[in-house]
């Protein structure tokens, strides 16, 4: 048999019917639901009379439209002032109980952001393939899953048949060797090689993170590193399974255990790109050469170093990305030339998908530790990307280093990440985000986003502007 990649493999295992046109049916083993994507795939399989092919094989949680807020959350989904946030929740709430599909509704301890809750709870496994109507199901393949986002009507095919029409992609490695230097994180790697191949540098593959720093990151960083892989344009990220990801699964409530889990782990330990694999792009990167990363513009791409300067569209001789650069800095309102660190955060956001599991609201309270946020920051807040989360880091007492540092400790839930609940960008503020998109109003109308690691957002909420958290 030829070498395989660990996207070979993944594929090869899932593939029910192979067609000549290239395209296959492939079998779907996690189905993760959430309120906005849901809404009419529920309302298609009525209309069709169709049935759950699986019901077991699907999992719930509301996440976009809830809010973090604790007196709102407290009444439950009739708390929810926005009427169409409670619509959208409410609905999921009555489509899972139509359809009896687990869901943890919005006061549950389990419940939070989907792709923290599903490695969370071990409903992601190695070797599944995961899909969800939200682009940045990319996260799952951290764990050597092939995970992919998809849209409403794929959502209602996978309820009725638990399979999938796809086409195969093309193999990316990005392989980053070397160490990384202190206060330099998984966000900014994957920051830097989205500035490296640009955000369609990935488009038509499978990307696979790989190298010696990828070996020593743990499930978080990885997790990190994959969500963003769409932003760099690719439908999925990957990591091999190894150790760390072994150990991470272990134990958790959805996992498998006694003799089934040492069969698991069998087969497991097989879920790696073979030596002589051949992948149709490699990128590499060095990790000492890597520095905390900030996002200037409109677009994940628009990314530079700590210690960068904005360019100057007179320097640049693309008619295309040169009025792709005026129009960025127009629109962020800031100059050519200007250094990163002169930049000034009205808001800051530490949270989303990609940043609020424990290890990065550890990160975040060991910069803010016995400081106080800036007199310019309007507002910091601290979103946990589930309840477990929140638990566990109250536990820890990071909730009072947050608080005390003049930060607001909320409940979990998508958050600032988009525009679709109460915690909103106003126009022509500047948000420090740990989220994943800095797109034109993706945090509000005219709101100005900048893409950083949680320790370089709580440096910015103390200092009042982008700092390099090395010095720190």
């Amino acid at each position: 048999m030829a070498a395989q990649t660990l996207y070979d493999k993944l594929w090869q295992s899932h593939v029910v019917v192979q067609r000549d046109d290239g395209s296959a049916l492939i079998y779907i083993d996690r189905h993760l639901i959430h309120e906005v994507t849901s809404p009419q795939a529920f309302e298609g399989l009525r209309l069709a009379g169709r049935s759950l092919w699986r019901r077991d094989a699907n999992l719930a949680v509301p996440d976009h439209n809830v809010p973090t807020e604790r007196v709102e959350r407290s009444g439950g989904v009739a708390g929810i002032a926005d009427p169409i946030s409670r619509l959208q929740v409410q609905t999921l709430d009555d489509n899972c109980r139509d359809y009896d599909i687990v869901e943890f509704e919005i006061n549950d301890r389990r419940q939070g952001i989907v792709h923290v809750v599903g490695p969370e709870q071990g409903a992601t496994l190695p070797g599944m393939t995961v899909v969800c109507g939200d682009s940045h199901t990319s996260t799952h393949g951290a764990l050597g899953a092939l995970a992919h986002g998809i849209g409403t009507s794929e959502v209602e095919h996978v309820l009725a048949t638990q399979c999938l029409i796809q086409q195969k992609m093309k193999n990316m490695l990005v392989r980053i060797d070397g160490s990384l230097q202190k206060g330099v994180t998984a966000k900014d790697v994957v920051l830097a090689v989205i500035g490296k191949i640009g955000t369609a540098g990935g488009s038509g593959y499978a990307m696979e993170f790989g190298g010696e720093v990828v070996r020593n990151m743990s499930m978080e960083g990885r997790m990190t590193m994959c969500n963003m892989s769409i932003e760099a344009g690719a439908r999925m990220g990957m990591v091999a399974v190894d150790d760390i990801t072994l150990d991470y699964v272990r134990g958790r409530t959805y996992a498998p255990t006694g003799d089934m889990w040492e069969q698991a782990v069998a087969a497991w330990r097989e879920l790696h790109s073979d030596d002589d694999a051949h992948f149709d792009r490699v990128v590499e990167l060095r990790g000492e050469d890597i520095k905390p990363q900030v996002t200037w513009g409109t677009s994940p791409e628009m990314v530079l170093p700590i210690d960068g300067h904005l360019p100057d569209p007179a320097k640049i001789e693309n008619h295309t990305q040169r009025e792709g650069v005026l129009r960025a800095l127009e629109y962020m309102g800031l100059q050519a030339g200007m250094p990163i660190t002169a930049i000034r955060p009205d808001r800051v956001f530490i949270g989303s998908c990609t940043n609020s599991r424990i290890e990065d609201l550890r990160s975040a309270a060991a910069v803010v530790r016995g400081k106080r946020v800036a007199s310019s920051v309007k507002q910091a807040l601290v979103v946990p990307g589930s309840g477990e989360v929140k638990q566990q880091a109250e536990a820890e007492g990071l909730d009072r280093i947050f608080i005390d540092a003049g930060m607001e400790w909320r409940e979990p839930g998508c958050s600032m990440c988009l525009a679709m609940n109460a915690d909103k960008l106003g126009a022509g503020e500047h948000c420090a985000s740990t989220s994943n998109r800095n797109f034109e109003g993706r945090q509000g109308f005219g709101g100005r986003t900048h893409l950083v690691s949680p320790a370089m957002a709580a440096a910015a909420a103390i200092a009042g502007h982008f700092v390099d958290v090395r010095e720190w």
